[in-house]
């Protein structure tokens, strides 16, 4: 092997070593988030505030996330920036009068509905991971967001979640999605691995038999958008299809970051070793691998350039050729953990071809962090993600390579549970 690409193969010490110094380089990207009032700033092309956004609950929660996980790396500065971030959970953006967390507040601290399912999963990841990392007041935020969540967002009889509430939670929309429910997986086995609580372990792999369902049914196509009986809806957006939230069409980077979620859930459900339980862990992998191979059949250099395309139809041909950087940094976690769990040279290779992919094309090596959105000659884009507001995905992106694949990152970190 050339020297040089070493650091693009897993498992290699310089892999390790070009993903720590990217992780160092989005840490210190994203130390100017936090505004007086503990809400995330939208942060620009170059890490400065955009003061005159509104400080997004979500952006504020993925914030919290990342920098305990900086906290249980030992990264200067992380505890002051989980706990500024907690200021902002706990008050501009939490509702005390109707419970749960605001869509966001507007520069002058103007509060803007609705209540989000995908908001309420974040604060939930972000109170698990500051909790582990020991901060002051994430217990608090932990419990408020679990109770608000069960009230509120799970249904029970179905086994998956509700989307939106007006702001008073007086009336619930007719939409459902399955992006808020993906990120409810990933903060309910957050939960069931840090805390040890498994009725949220059991609610993510109800949620995942929904998801598989649906998928094998589409060609591992997952339809994204659904009515209030859960119907899918396969034209929702189909005028607008690069909403920045509900994008027309299948999303190959989502079908990607299902298949690693549902390998975690499968190997932590299912870990001891009666060959019962392996026999079943072993039908999720190989669900997952579906869903991995149609994610980078359909998505990745599909449409003769480099890079993942945002969405395509339901026959696989790209609409949106955007492509954004949180598809390829789901990419770089799948790939690397169906490797770990499969041994197969396939993702070992995939791996490799998105490092060399994200080093070329995604890193900003002036300005710090991500791009967050190319077009299809990538070519820097702000039609869907102006500036670089988020640290999450790529942050992880640097880090699951590294830890086993059978649980949650913070958790993984905390006790060092490398490969």
């Amino acid at each position: 092997m050339d020297d040089t690409l070493k650091k693009y193969h897993i498992g290699t010490e310089e892999n390790r070593e070009f993903l720590h110094g990217i992780t160092q380089n989005l840490l210190n990207f994203g130390c100017h988030f936090p505004s007086p009032e503990g809400g995330s700033y939208w942060l620009g092309d170059d890490g400065k505030p955009w003061k005159d956004r509104n400080r997004e609950t979500w952006i504020t929660a993925r914030m919290v996330h990342v920098y305990s996980l900086g906290t249980l790396l030992g990264y200067p500065g992380s505890k002051e920036f989980v706990d500024a971030g907690i200021q902002g959970l706990t008050g501009e953006l939490h509702d005390v009068e109707n419970g749960g967390w605001y869509a966001s507040v507007k520069a002058d601290g103007t509060p803007v509905g609705p209540k989000q399912c995908y908001t309420h999963a974040f604060v939930i990841l972000a109170a698990s991971s500051a909790l582990l990392a020991g901060r002051p007041g994430a217990e608090e935020l932990l419990n408020d967001a679990e109770a608000i969540y069960d009230r509120y967002f799970w249904d029970e009889k179905i086994g998956l979640s509700r989307d939106t509430w007006n702001t008073t939670f007086t009336e619930l929309d007719s939409y459902r999605g399955l992006n808020a429910n993906m990120h409810s997986v990933e903060a309910f086995l957050a939960v069931a691995d840090g805390f040890g609580d498994e009725k949220y372990r059991v609610r993510a792999g109800r949620i995942i038999q929904h998801v598989i369902d649906w998928a094998s049914a589409n060609n591992w196509r997952i339809p994204e958008h659904y009515n209030d009986a859960w119907k899918p809806d396969l034209e929702c957006n189909k005028n607008k299809p690069d909403d920045q939230f509900k994008p027309y069409g299948a999303t190959p980077g989502h079908g990607i970051e299902w298949a690693r979620l549902i390998t975690q859930w499968a190997l932590s459900a299912y870990q001891n070793n009666e060959m019962g339980e392996v026999t079943r862990a072993e039908k999720y992998i190989d669900v997952a691998q579906k869903l991995f191979q149609r994610g980078v059949e359909d998505g990745w250099n599909s449409d003769g350039e480099p890079g993942i395309v945002y969405t395509t139809d339901w026959n696989g041909k790209p609409i949106v050729h955007d492509r954004m950087h949180w598809t390829l940094a789901e990419a770089i976690n799948t790939s690397a953990s169906l490797y770990q769990v499969t041994g197969k040279k396939i993702y070992a290779d995939y791996y490799a071809q998105f490092m060399s992919y994200m080093d070329d094309k995604v890193i900003d090596h002036v300005n710090g962090s991500w791009f967050h959105q190319l077009d299809r000659n990538n070519c820097i884009l702000d039609t869907v993600w102006p500036g670089k507001p988020d640290l999450y995905h790529a942050i992880q992106a640097t880090l699951i390579p590294f830890y086993t694949a059978d649980m949650s990152i913070a958790k993984a970190v905390k006790y060092k549970k490398l490969i």
